[in-house]
């Protein structure tokens, strides 16, 4: 990690008045970097200019700026950890960079991966300290993992270079596609703005070589471009401000529009990038400061925005970010780190499927324990957003907040309700898992919510453990007055079938109570939001749902005549 602490904080596109002083450069790489306090999803969050997300079978992977090209794995999306080994060792650098960036060092900036012809492509950066002189690589490969067999980077040479007389510096790439399905590249930094211009397909290079056509659409103190294609739009994501000096760093990350993939793009007050424009999607917010590098993950119809920030409660160090992206009414990007909508939910473990309650007598120091459904307001939860994804979780019947015991961050702390103090104890930060569910995790220290030993047991109290993964550490959450309007009574003697279902299809049978009213078939997602409604018509104890759901974890409520009943389904 000294390598890469040296490569982000002399990135070439930060002017020098604004860079670290050397002085304070060599004392951190005397004293090493400081051991991560990590508060950001779970494992090594440490990260700088990540590509966008980018899965292959069961793992996700993120490349990012550092010595060789280092990459990180989750599967889950909660917790990451380094790969076994960089894209590339001294030994195998490629022989193009001597040329043409004759000073570099192999701390490799700002890389992005994407998938085509079977294959991964890998662009990345290559510079020197407060210069222009720099150079866009690429390799290939036809596996992510260090561990297949068949990993092998194949050096693919150069893509684009610039020197002291080159109108745009090439470093920090991306690439997308437009409505054609056409490829194209854009680059770029403060020194020029940001360029465009297209790839050819089979190869990843220039369609002319050095004689493609570029378009400007982006000046000013520019850098790490991204553009997303969506509807008729295509979205540039830019950075301006200072990056790499932690806690001080004053990097932002901006948006602009255009129906063309060239360009214009303008701001939501018309003004063009390429005017100094840009509508600010993230600024600093309390620990997460100089958010950047965006990248944009979808997965399962859900939108994930990735960054990187600098964690302002731990030294500066850079981190992977990843928020959620909507879209408001008028088709702007919309970022926010709170995965849930305030408001009052039943909360179901994955692993038992019992609810959190709190005893049910409204005193202080109760725990919080699980519990079989029964419909009281010790089974409820109020969420209130405290901002930056953290969460104060109130007992609808106490009133009391969830805490820990004398507010402790330790292994196994005992979950328990008590007033709300304010204290950093009584907020959780939640995170969205891969699959939909959510992990609790506690502000103060990061231990997550777990049932102890994945028990099954009715009445065990929840304590706070280290993230391992386990399912008795994830949870969905159910708003009350959407499941719960029609629990008045249980609809008996309903089937569902086949699980998991294939194809997001399935079979409801209403059994030996054939149902003398029309019936309805909701399905949930683990956010609690309706994906699918149908109503049957009376006199029909077999339900065909032809939901198409995509593959995940559902909740599916069978209403009819004021009673229900509720199953959990996974779909292949």
């Amino acid at each position: 990690m000294i390598v890469t602490l040296t490569n982000w904080v002399n990135k070439v596109t930060q002017p020098a008045h604004l860079r670290w002083p050397f002085s304070y450069i060599m004392l951190l790489l005397l004293i090493g970097w400081p051991s991560a306090n990590v508060i950001a999803q779970q494992g090594d969050q440490r990260a700088h200019d990540p590509a966008n997300i980018i899965k292959e079978g069961n793992k996700y992977w993120v490349f990012t700026t550092g010595q060789g090209i280092p990459s990180k794995y989750s599967t889950d999306l909660i917790t990451w950890a380094f790969s076994s080994r960089p894209v590339f060792t001294p030994a195998t650098r490629p022989s193009w960079i001597t040329t043409r960036v004759p000073t570099f060092q192999n701390d490799y900036w700002a890389p992005e991966c994407i998938f085509m012809n079977g294959k991964y492509y890998l662009y990345y950066s290559c510079s020197t300290f407060g210069s222009r002189v720099s150079g866009i690589g690429l390799a290939t490969n036809v596996t992510l993992d260090p561990d297949s067999p068949n990993y092998n980077w194949v050096d693919e040479g150069e893509v684009i270079s610039s020197n002291n007389n080159s109108a745009a510096n090439a470093i920090d790439p991306a690439v997308y596609r437009d409505a054609s399905n056409n490829l194209w590249f854009i680059y770029g930094s403060f020194f020029g703005g940001i360029r465009v211009l297209q790839l050819n397909p089979t190869t990843g290079k220039p369609i002319n070589g050095s004689g493609t056509q570029q378009f400007a659409v982006a000046n000013g103190d520019v850098e790490a471009a991204y553009v997303k294609q969506r509807g008729n739009y295509y979205y540039l994501f830019i950075n301006r401000g200072s990056c790499c000096q932690g806690s001080n760093s004053t990097y932002y990350i901006q948006v602009g529009r255009s129906t063309s993939p060239t360009g214009p793009f303008l701001d939501k007050n018309g003004v063009d990038l390429n005017s100094n424009g840009g509508t600010v999607l993230m600024n600093r917010s309390g620990r997460y400061v100089g958010p950047g590098h965006a990248g944009i993950f979808e997965e399962n119809g859900v939108s994930m925005f990735s960054y990187h920030y600098y964690d302002s409660n731990d030294n500066g160090t850079p981190k992977l970010g990843i928020a959620k992206l909507t879209w408001d009414a008028t088709d702007w990007p919309v970022v926010s780190r709170d995965w849930v909508a305030p408001g009052r939910y039943e909360i179901t473990g994955q692993n038992s499927g019992q609810l959190w309650q709190a005893g049910c007598a409204g005193a202080a120091g109760q725990a919080v324990s699980q519990g079989n459904r029964t419909g009281q307001a010790c089974q409820q939860w109020d969420f209130v957003a405290a901002g930056n994804g953290e969460y104060t979780i109130t007992n609808v019947q106490s009133g009391l907040t969830v805490g820990t015991a004398s507010c402790s961050a330790a292994n196994n702390a005992a979950l328990q309700v008590g007033a709300n103090t304010g204290a950093t104890c009584q907020l959780f930060r939640l995170d969205r898992a891969s699959d939909g569910t959510l992990v609790f995790a506690s502000a103060n220290g990061n231990r997550v919510a777990e049932v102890p030993f994945a028990s099954m047991v009715p009445g065990t109290q929840l304590g706070l453990f280290d993230y391992n993964g386990c399912s008795c550490q994830r949870w969905t959450i159910t708003p009350v007055g959407t499941l719960a309007t029609a629990r008045s009574q249980k609809l008996s003697d309903v089937t569902v079938y086949p699980v998991p279902a294939v194809q997001g299809n399935f079979t409801v049978e209403l059994g030996t109570q054939r149902a003398t009213e029309a019936a309805t078939v909701v399905v949930f997602d683990l956010q609690g939001q309706v994906v699918y409604q149908e109503s049957f018509r009376s006199q029909r104890n077999k339900l065909a749902v032809k939901a198409g759901l995509k593959p995940g974890m559902y909740q599916v409520q069978v209403r009819s005549g004021g009673a229900s009943s509720t199953h959990r389904m996974s779909v292949l």
